[in-house]
């Protein structure tokens, strides 16, 4: 693991004695309600081999809550699936 500060960016070296770094602030959305989310659901077939996935998309929130839907959701339906480019594949 790397010890360096990720939020550090843009400064690499200063000669003034007085600067004190800023670090870069989060930028993050947060989750709306369950009953004001607009997610769209849908069976998808394209590039699998004909095995049907299910799609949930628009999901707005931070990237852990929509883990933790997915986590929910493989649960509840007893099967497999990931999470990628803020798509949920089950």
């Amino acid at each position: 693991m790397s010890k360096k500060d990720k939020n550090k960016t843009g400064i690499v070296y200063s000669t003034n004695p007085d600067f004190e770094y800023e670090a870069a602030q989060d930028n993050e959305i947060e989750a709306l309600l369950p009953a004001k989310q607009n997610l769209r659901v849908y069976l998808d077939t394209k590039q699998r081999q004909g095995k049907a996935v299910t799609i949930i998309e628009n999901f707005i929130g931070k990237d852990e809550d929509m883990e933790a839907l997915s986590k929910n959701l493989k649960t509840t339906c007893g099967t497999g699936g990931s999470v990628k480019d803020g798509l949920i594949i089950i």
